[in-house]
């Protein structure tokens, strides 16, 4: 996982998104923080896992809920290549859930700003992974789930229905032209992205939505060095 701090800098050149230049470090400026995921566990990580476990019962149904939506889904559309309940559990749930604690310990440090009614949004969002799950884990924080793919934003609305979550908000688009609209553009406090492109383009889809100031935060498993 990759944690990052946009911050005002000015380049002599230019680049292929130059208008939001100023969220932009030099590489050697950029110093991400290592998160180490954790190896795949037993069938019973459903019931053992540690972030699911911290969770009050409502938030347990309401992922119960959202696991049962995503294999009967799947089942009609390609959302996940994971078609375990269990495996779902530790690879998608566990794995979002583990976001939180970097977010929270890098916001508060880094952007010295409360963690109360964050604003983020959910890069590329696909099955609502990271962003269903933080929104369930997180009610306070208000979520944007952005996703380009009109079958997939179909799913997202009908599970934010079915689990009655008021946080959230989905937004079909592709990043490189949402970013470019007034409406998102520098408006979020964290944007979040799982699985979605190679750290260069994923800092031209998520940085013009971040404001100057906030966090921008790429999930990029066991080696991060290897995926930026």
């Amino acid at each position: 996982m990759l944690l990052y701090q946009p911050r005002s800098f000015h380049f002599s050149v230019s680049l292929s998104l130059g208008t939001f230049i100023k969220h932009f470090v030099r590489a050697s400026d950029l110093k991400p923080t290592a998160i180490t995921r954790r190896s795949a566990t037993t069938k019973s990580s459903i019931v053992s896992a540690s972030h699911f476990e911290t969770l009050n019962p409502l938030q347990k149904q309401q992922l119960q809920l959202y696991v049962d939506a995503l294999l009967d889904w799947n089942q009609k559309m390609n959302l996940t290549a994971v078609r375990d309940a269990n495996d779902v559990m530790d690879r998608h749930i566990e794995d979002s859930l583990a976001i939180i604690p970097p977010i929270h310990n890098s916001y508060v440090l880094s952007c010295g700003s409360s963690m109360e009614k964050l604003n983020l949004v959910d890069v590329g969002s696909g099955a609502g992974l990271p962003g269903l799950i933080l929104a369930i884990a997180c009610p306070d924080w208000k979520l944007t789930l952005l996703e380009s793919l009109n079958k997939r934003c179909v799913f997202l609305e009908h599970v934010v229905g079915l689990i009655g979550l008021t946080n959230v908000k989905v937004v079909r688009g592709r990043a490189e032209d949402v970013g470019q609209n007034l409406e998102f553009r520098e408006v979020y406090d964290v944007a979040v992205a799982r699985a979605v492109a190679e750290m260069r383009i994923l800092a031209e889809y998520c940085l013009p939505l971040v404001r100057v100031g906030g966090l921008f935060v790429a999930a990029k498993g066991h080696s991060p060095e290897v995926h930026a």
